[in-house]
């Protein structure tokens, strides 16, 4: 798409700590709305905003992501794009989507890429060119600032190779999350003791970012890549910290994934 049509993207909260996210083409008037959980708010910022929604997009099952879909769909007749392999789960897929697919989402080119793990079906949506200088991916559940979903369904491994695919993404590429975890995901962060200057800037810019209600999301791939310790399970800064030197990744990633649930 020309840089002569950026797109705007939209956070709404949600919930306690959910992030809905709409993606409008201003030159179309399309706009998706990626992983609405709940109708409402959706419709409140759709009002503040004078938009109509063109599709809806889910990146996977879970109710805090899908629950919205049913009144959306049905007041503004319009198509729903999520995972092939969700289709039990997720009522009135009219766009079924598998990885390697290449789909157009408000208008933008827009590759999908399978992620497991979170849930078996997971996938997030790259968008290489939304007319801003940088692309945008839209990661559901799978990578946080300074984090990663649950593993619920897959196995630590899939999860890990689902991280090294987003990580392999460009690096001017805006992360759209599902939540607002970065304070928290800091703070274990911070117990691991990995002394990377990176990771010690962005945990503070986190936090002082929530110190005033501020949202840290979306956030550029390029500060995960540096300050993300589940996506440096390769790193030997980091597994030297863990006490884990020379180890397989995903070994050091169940590891970090397995502290950070009892933490």
């Amino acid at each position: 798409m020309s840089n002569a049509n950026p797109a705007q993207v939209y956070r709404i909260p949600a919930f306690n700590d959910n992030y809905i996210w709409m993606l409008h083409n201003p030159l179309t008037k399309a706009l998706a709305v990626i992983d609405p959980g709940e109708a409402e708010p959706v419709l409140a910022a759709l009002k503040e905003h004078n938009l109509t929604p063109t599709e809806i997009v889910n990146t996977h099952h879970h109710g805090d992501h899908i629950g919205g879909n049913e009144v959306l769909r049905e007041r503004f007749d319009i198509p729903v794009m999520a995972p092939a392999s969700e289709e039990s789960r997720i009522a009135n897929i009219t766009t079924p989507v598998r990885h390697g697919d290449r789909v157009t989402i408000a208008g933008y080119d827009a590759e999908v890429i399978e992620t497991p793990g979170h849930t078996t079906g997971h996938v997030a949506f790259h968008l290489p060119d939304c007319g801003n200088g940088h692309g945008v991916a839209f990661v559901g559940d799978t990578l946080f600032s300074m984090g990663c979903g649950r593993v619920f369904e897959g196995t630590m491994a899939q999860m890990w190779a689902s991280l090294s695919a987003l990580r392999a993404l460009p690096d001017q590429t805006l992360i759209c999350a599902g939540h607002e975890y970065s304070a928290s995901n800091a703070k274990y962060v911070a117990s691991l003791n990995w002394p990377r200057a990176a990771a010690k800037a962005h945990m503070e810019a986190i936090h002082a970012l929530r110190a005033k209600d501020e949202p840290t999301l979306p956030v550029m791939l390029k500060v995960e890549k540096d300050a993300n310790p589940f996506l440096n399970c390769d790193a030997d800064d980091l597994q030297q910290a863990m006490g884990m030197a020379g180890a397989d990744p995903a070994d050091v990633f169940a590891a970090l994934r397995e502290g950070k649930d009892a933490f």
